[in-house]
């Protein structure tokens, strides 16, 4: 896949952030959800790619369209796997909060992990700290590797969790430590990208959230040079035979960041739905126009680009 390609699929994050940003506050998550399904399938449909879609809206009898094994793209060009979450924090746009993503990340055939729609337990870090974290050890040690590596004491170092209720031994765990700690409502592909960036005082990421979370935020991991690591975490014997058919010999394997992502030809696009911590939302603009911030990466060049565009749509009144 070339840099051209980027362009291409940041106009497919960008059209399903427009529509669904028409749903914001609103307080119905279900059509905000849709309208960014419905965008993001029309405009997949016109990328020269032999798409398939390994991480979506889950299974064929679940959903319509962006189900896993669908065929996306043109038909033609270069086989890729493609990844994506349509409308990331469909609770946040419903409710007007922060950090609502649309995101997609590609990769060539066979690169990207085919997960299960179940949870997997996380931990993500920057580049400074790197594959020196594992879930094999506890909370306490990660947390001090990643203060060592970070030259931080530990009561100054950022822990990222997801607002749960099952995350009350892990929220314990960490204050035990002294560190401090950020909840966030929704959204952990964030908070494990919010970890690689310079400007962002999140230090690690841990928890569990979606298992097709994990493997989309392992694509921006690869391209920031951060390091994400997961297990899956099962709620029944159907998500534990699932991940077994769909070619996982081990379901119960920790995985590494190259598990989840494979290779350095991963490309990741997210386009901003509502304000968040690196992407603005979409803001609509006098006489129907509209405006997105969108954010495109490349592993193979270690490219970040931070796209702003302006849409002048044809209904614009001028």
């Amino acid at each position: 896949m070339d840099r051209n390609f980027a362009l291409e699929f940041v106009r497919v994050t960008e059209a399903a952030a427009i529509a669904s940003s028409k749903w914001v506050g609103k307080g119905d998550s279900k059509a905000a959800d849709q309208a960014a399904v419905t965008a993001m399938r029309e405009r997949l449909g016109a990328v020269d790619v032999d798409g398939s879609i390994v991480i979506g809206e889950g299974e064929r009898d679940e959903a319509p369209m962006l189900y896993i094994g669908e065929k996306v793209g043109s038909g033609q060009g270069v086989k890729v796997d493609i990844a994506v979450d349509p409308l990331e924090g469909t609770g946040v746009t419903a409710r007007g909060g922060e950090n609502a993503l649309c995101v997609l990340a590609a990769a060539p055939s066979g690169s990207l992990l085919h997960a299960p729609d179940t949870y997997m337990e996380k931990i993500a870090v920057g580049p400074l700290v790197g594959s020196k974290v594992s879930l094999r050890n506890s909370v306490e040690k990660n947390l001090q590797i990643v203060a060592k590596a970070l030259d931080k004491p530990l009561d100054e170092l950022t822990v990222v969790i997801l607002d749960r209720e099952r995350h009350k031994k892990l929220i314990d765990e960490v204050r035990k430590c002294g560190s401090r700690i950020r909840l966030i409502g929704d959204g952990d592909v964030s908070g494990a990208i919010a970890t690689a960036l310079p400007n962002d005082e999140a230090d690690v990421l841990l928890g569990s959230g979606g298992a097709p979370e994990g493997v989309l935020a392992a694509a921006a991991m690869k391209c920031l040079g951060g390091y994400i690591e997961g297990r899956l975490a099962f709620r029944n014997d159907g998500e534990r035979r699932r991940a077994v058919e769909y070619g996982m010999a081990d379901p119960d394997k920790i995985l590494p960041l190259d598990d989840l992502a494979k290779g350095d030809d991963v490309m990741f696009v997210a386009t901003g739905v509502t304000d968040g911590t690196f992407l603005k939302g979409v803001s609509f603009e006098p006489h129907g126009a509209t405006r997105t911030h969108s954010v495109v990466m490349r592993a193979k060049t270690g490219t970040v680009r931070f796209v702003e565009a302006f849409h002048r749509h044809k209904h614009a009144k001028v």
